[in-house]
């Protein structure tokens, strides 16, 4: 689908959602963000114009043009239902049926010219996703699910055919973990030396959860700060497929949290969840590099001159 199409008629969402349902809206969730995708296409590579956010990460007139087209889809295929988007509704209030969007995961790599980065659209009910959608554009890749997991080829923002995936048994040899380019820090490398790891690939964005849904690694661990719009539509795309992703308490995530300002904790998403390693998570995500040098200015700014 381009950027113009319109996705077929979904059904109308009442809760509790039927698996169909489910699975319907997840297709059209799909077309949405393959169709976001053709539009973040078109700045990939440019020198696209950008700022800096409060929180140091960066936005850019791509994040906006890809959240506008996204929001206009949903409002008019499901007027009822309130989006939660990170641009320009991050404050929105949930409901009982809620959609998280991310319109661009992974900004400062796409900025960069790297092709890892990702459109992250989920229905939320109440506390968990139901129906997700997980574009990755730069490599012509689409995965979603409703009730089942599937992936498909994205050309020119058309999806192709979908095949089921499934998340793999950890190979006997050891784990492949997938870790971020620009998020590194020594809580999650002290959790991933725990594990029997024979590989860290790194990757960006949400892409992580759509390779291990896909049985392409085994791992993700992320124990500095991420928004509940970053993972849901990989964590029930993941689930779908057979995998897990779990908070420090070894529970599910859970979604809709304004009062934490939509902020996860730290998590570990596995593959095959039955064969999975545990993993001790902090309790609470570290700071940031990002959250540690904007302290340290603020500590240099406050300090009284030496005499």
């Amino acid at each position: 689908m381009g950027s113009e199409s319109r996705p077929a008629t979904p059904p109308r969402l009442i809760a509790p959602v039927s698996d169909a349902s489910r699975d319907a809206v997840a297709a059209s969730l799909a077309e949405i963000a393959c169709g976001a995708g053709e539009i973040l296409r078109r700045y990939h590579g440019t020198d696209c114009p950008h700022q800096l956010k409060p929180d140091g990460s960066p936005a850019s007139l791509a994040d906006m043009r890809s959240e506008e087209f996204i929001v206009a889809a949903l409002t008019r295929l499901w007027p009822e239902i309130p989006v939660i988007a990170e641009e320009m509704s991050c404050e929105a209030k949930p409901a009982e049926l809620f959609f998280l969007v991310d319109p661009l995961d992974g900004t400062r790599d796409f900025l960069a010219g790297v092709p890892e980065y990702s459109v992250n659209i989920c229905l939320i009910w109440n506390d968990r996703p139901i129906a997700a959608a997980l574009a990755a554009p730069g490599l012509g890749r689409v995965w979603y699910a409703g009730s089942r997991a599937v992936e498909a080829p994205v050309r020119e923002g058309r999806l192709g055919e979908p095949h089921p995936i499934s998340a793999r048994t950890p190979p006997r040899e050891g784990l492949v973990a997938l870790v971020s380019r620009c998020h590194g820090d020594a809580e999650t490398d002290a959790c991933l030396d725990s594990l029997p790891i024979v590989l860290r690939r790194v990757t960006s964005s949400a892409l992580k959860f759509g390779l291990l849904a896909a049985g392409e690694a085994d791992v993700y661990v992320r124990c500095v700060p991420t928004m509940e719009w970053d993972t849901a539509a990989g964590d029930h795309i993941l689930a779908a497929a057979g995998g897990r992703v779990v908070g420090p308490d070894g529970t599910r995530l859970t979604y809709g949290h304004r009062g934490r300002f939509y902020r996860n904790g730290p998590f570990a998403a596995f593959g095959e969840c039955e064969e999975a390693p545990s993993v001790a998570l902090p309790s609470q995500c570290a700071p940031s590099y990002r959250d540690r040098r904007r302290a340290s200015d603020v500590t240099s700014a406050e300090s009284p001159a030496q005499p």
